[in-house]
């Protein structure tokens, strides 16, 4: 499987977030003087700024569409009137979800609040998200103030979805080709980086179209912690749960009303499946006890792969975080470039004897080498703690010496 990292040059930290069927990439990177981040798409190789609302920063997410939509968050240049910092970006700006196309961002509506953020994009232009109505949650921490719902817009029109019995707040991370959505519902709480947004996540949720109510994933035996973070056409739904006692997480595929544990990389005990593609193989990361050092992996046929072990050895990156992943199996996501400890977004491209990685398994002889751990260098560390708004799993700060 041959790797190349996507942006660097100038930049020093990019992430590729999603790839279409097209073999085109969106996700964000720092701007040159890297003051800011800046959504991107990527095609043929040239990378296209998106831009922004008027603020400083864009992040781009999963995606983008087959016609090169994407969609994202994007901050304008309005302190929020709450003091709010919904973005997660420490500006306190107001900020919004937006549609880019034919090199144009255009903003999308919230609920009556300030604040939205959009997700996904499917090849219908509807968009998966998030967006603050004008109600306050009373239960919400400084500085969250206003409720915010799970939301889906469809041609520039925002519609709220429904929420778990006795939740007031929730977000939708993901919508499939058919307009079936997935996310989480819960209380307020801090802002926590792994989801984006400051929720507890207790109760995974499906949206299907024109459905009037969410329907429940269940769980690993954890009461928290519990979201959606993907979807396919054939309905199959991959995220993260805790485990009985809500210490750890792990990557989870819910197909036909049944949740299955995809377990770890060997020696690790946290992980998250981020993306599925409509064959089942599944992306996503695996993290050790420290929390401070992850693995991109694999996972198909009930096998869970690191995919370092995928490509050459002697390859000049490490993949950390597996994030979206096409029909032909190329994976996108964010790797350490071992000689600078930069970070970078990479795109890992099955080669043809690979059979769009079908015969990958333990017993594929020599397609799968042993690999050992990499410990992430301190200044990547920062890197990632810096700029990702949408952690999904990177990694904790490192425990004062």
């Amino acid at each position: 499987m041959p790797v190349n990292a996507l942006l660097g040059h100038y930049r020093t930290f990019s992430i590729a977030y999603g790839i279409n069927d097209r073999g085109e990439i969106d996700g964000f990177s720092t701007i040159p003087g890297d003051s800011a981040t800046h959504s991107f798409v990527l095609k043929n190789g040239v990378m296209t700024d998106l831009g922004t609302l008027g603020g400083p920063n864009s992040q781009s997410f999963a995606g983008p569409s087959e016609a090169l939509q994407a969609a994202g968050l994007a901050e304008t240049s309005m302190s929020d009137p709450n003091g709010e910092d919904f973005c997660g970006l420490g500006t306190n700006l107001v900020c919004l979800g937006f549609l880019w196309q034919n090199g144009v961002m255009t903003p999308l509506d919230t609920l009556g609040g300030n604040n939205g953020q959009a997700d996904e994009i499917n090849d219908q232009a509807q968009a998966g998200g998030w967006a603050e109505n004008s109600t306050p949650d009373p239960n919400c921490p400084a500085p969250q103030v206003l409720q915010f719902r799970p939301t889906v817009w469809t041609e520039g029109k925002i519609e709220a979805l429904p929420l778990y019995p006795g939740d007031p707040d929730g977000a939708a991370f993901a919508i499939s080709d058919k307009g079936e959505l997935v996310g989480a519902s819960g209380p307020c709480a801090a802002y926590d980086p792994r989801y984006g947004v400051p929720l507890q996540p207790q109760h995974a949720l499906l949206w299907r179209k024109s459905s009037v109510r969410a329907i429940d994933l269940g769980n690993l035996g954890g009461k928290i912690n519990n979201t959606g973070f993907a979807i396919n056409d054939m309905e199959q739904v991959v995220g993260a749960s805790d485990l009985p006692g809500d210490t750890v997480q792990h990557a989870f595929l819910w197909q036909k009303g049944v949740m299955t544990d995809l377990g770890t990389l060997t020696g690790d005990v946290v992980s998250a499946a981020c993306a599925i593609n409509n064959k089942g193989q599944v992306s996503g990361v695996s993290i050790d006890a420290s929390g401070q050092n992850l693995r991109a992996f694999l996972w198909h046929n009930g096998v869970m792969v690191d995919l370092n072990s995928l490509i050459p050895a002697n390859s000049p990156l490490y993949l950390l975080h597996g994030f979206g992943i096409n029909s032909q199996g190329q994976i996108v996501g964010f790797a350490l470039q071992t000689s600078t400890g930069e970070v970078h977004g990479f795109l890992a491209t099955p080669m043809p004897a690979e059979g769009n990685l079908a015969s990958v398994s333990p017993t594929a002889e020599g397609e799968i080498r042993a690999t050992s751990k990499f410990a992430l260098p301190e200044n990547a560390r920062k890197q990632l703690q810096k700029w990702v708004r949408i952690r999904r799993f990177a990694p904790a700060p490192a425990d004062p010496q």
